[in-house]
């Protein structure tokens, strides 16, 4: 059972519930070491006095707020001690609707759990009124020396917290953008295929279905380079779509979208003109090592489309490679 890193009341009217907030989410990013060049030395960072060039330990270190001319000394302890609520109050302020809270307020996701069977059924009452009524509870609350706006939301039948930005954290896109177009005008023509692109490229939502490909190539990297192996290098990307060639471009993808292989002698996403097929690339893959295709990477299979010439691969999903490699093998 994991512990939480937060625990309180959380309040709404007159209502008080003790809860723990537990972290939903684990970053898996591969984490690399420095090292001074040439040799195995980890370089290491130090807290170091930067008069003296002396190290310092952790204790002997204060917080200090820059004023200009000198610093205001703030210990940890003084921080706890102005919390609102000892830092142990989450308290609702009201209730809004879901659809009012815009997506780039939120921020992170905790669980919020109940500390103790005998407050299951405030629990679940919370749970079940905030699910049917479809709203959330807004309320702020200290942790670790910081105070958070959060969202408390009914969620597939527990509650979750979601920390929000604070008004002022939100950057004005247009003093931060200096280049946006503002509603260009589009022709009638333009507009209904890109609307025929996305209609075509449509999907249910299945968070299962992506993962992090960059996390994947960086551990192949690592194991070519243990290996002794050249390492794969990525394919460049792709050209910017003109003006000029915006409605033939989007023609091609929409072509694209709706067949399992690219069209031959048809143009590109990227405006250019696909080669034909070589009638060589039957035979290419037909001499590869019979495997199970449907267990590759995506990397795997392009490293294959690669060997066997197929044209427009680097513009093919993995769905595509698989479906093009298996035809030629038959």
């Amino acid at each position: 059972m994991a512990r939480p890193v937060w625990a309180g009341n959380l309040s709404f009217g007159l209502v008080s519930l003790p809860v723990g907030l537990y972290t939903a989410t684990d970053s898996h990013t591969i984490r690399f070491h420095q090292l001074q060049r040439g040799t195995a030395d980890r370089i290491r960072n130090r807290r170091v006095n930067e008069r003296t060039g002396k190290e310092v330990e952790l204790d002997d270190i204060v917080k200090g707020y820059d004023t200009g001319g000198e610093y205001v000394l703030v210990e940890p302890k003084e921080l706890d001690e102005i919390a609102p609520g000892r830092s142990r109050s989450l308290e609702i302020t009201g209730f809004v609707d879901l659809a009012e809270v815009d997506p780039i307020f939120f921020d992170k996701t905790y669980y919020l759990g109940p500390r103790g069977s005998e407050y299951g059924k405030v629990y679940s009452l919370l749970e079940q009124a905030l699910a049917k009524a479809g709203k959330a509870g807004i309320a702020t609350f200290v942790m670790r020396q910081h105070e958070y706006l959060v969202a408390l939301k009914a969620e597939n039948g527990l509650l979750t917290l979601h920390t929000l930005h604070w008004a002022d954290e939100i950057r004005d896109p247009k003093k931060e953008l200096d280049n946006l177009p503002g509603k260009t005008k589009a022709s009638d023509k333009e507009l209904k295929m890109a609307e025929q692109l996305i209609e075509a490229l449509s999907m249910k939502w299945d968070p299962g279905e992506f993962h992090d490909t960059f996390r994947e190539k960086v551990a192949a990297m690592i194991d070519a380079k243990q290996a002794g192996e050249p390492v794969e290098k990525a394919e460049p990307a792709a050209e910017p779509t003109g003006v000029v060639d915006l409605m033939e471009a989007l023609r091609a993808s929409v072509e694209r979208a709706g067949t399992p292989k690219p069209a031959v002698g048809k143009a590109t996403a990227s405006g250019a003109t696909a080669a034909p097929k070589k009638p060589t690339v039957k035979k290419r893959i037909s001499s590869a090592p019979e495997q199970d295709l449907a267990g590759l990477t995506k990397a795997d299979l392009y490293k294959k489309a690669a060997a066997a010439n197929v044209p427009g691969r680097s513009q093919m999903t993995r769905d595509d490679l698989l479906k093009v490699l298996a035809s030629a093998r038959r």
